[in-house]
């Protein structure tokens, strides 16, 4: 094992784990690989990180939080609350389609690991429709949107615009007609949130 001059964090980890996972893939990546590729012993970055499922979930968290933390400063902004819901929809669809087209094997990985990590994945799902809350509850004051529970409209939006975020549907995003198929669904929801 090489030394190492630098501090291992559990920053360090992470990266080095997602480098490990995108190499060997989720079931044949180890923590000794991990701790390979750190020049450290395995031991070090249990340390750190209890079990190698703790390891898993602390690096799914923190490629799910990537996502969340593009919305979050578009629900945040200022604009008109229909513009807001606009751009932060446009801004989750380009998202998972940049994380499925630009590194197809690493979102493999991580199609395998959220399956594994329903508590990281739960969470992350609850900061999504957070945001939208955040944005139609400025609808509903604004006068723009009528939303007797914004919150219940909120998980309802994230639900009907599913096909356009959920892993599951990835190989569809490329396809001819996604974005037309985007940009009609969210029209009709926009009119159906309008008073």
């Amino acid at each position: 094992m090489a030394p190492t001059s630098e501090i291992l964090t559990a920053e360090r980890i992470l990266e080095a784990t997602e480098e490990v996972l995108r190499r060997h893939g989720p079931a044949k990546a180890t923590v000794v690989d991990v701790a390979r590729a750190l020049g450290v012993s395995h031991g070090s970055v249990y340390r750190h990180f209890r079990t190698k499922a703790a390891l898993r979930e602390a690096v799914t968290k923190r490629w799910l939080d990537r996502t969340s933390g593009e919305l979050s400063g578009v629900a945040a902004g200022d604009g008109a609350p229909e513009a807001r819901l606009r751009d932060w929809l446009a801004a989750l669809f380009a998202a998972k389609r940049r994380k499925a087209g630009g590194d197809p094997e690493l979102f493999a990985t991580y199609t395998v690991l959220t399956g594994e990590n329903g508590a990281a994945v739960g969470e992350h799902i609850a900061d999504l429709t957070s945001q939208l809350t955040r944005i139609i509850q400025a609808g509903v004051e604004t006068g723009d949107f009528a939303a007797a529970d914004p919150q219940a409209t909120a998980r309802a939006v994230f639900q009907a615009t599913g096909r356009f975020h959920d892993p599951g549907y990835a190989r569809e995003w490329e396809e001819p007609g996604a974005e037309a198929d985007f940009a009609s669904v969210v029209d009709l929801l926009v009119r159906g949130l309008r008073p």
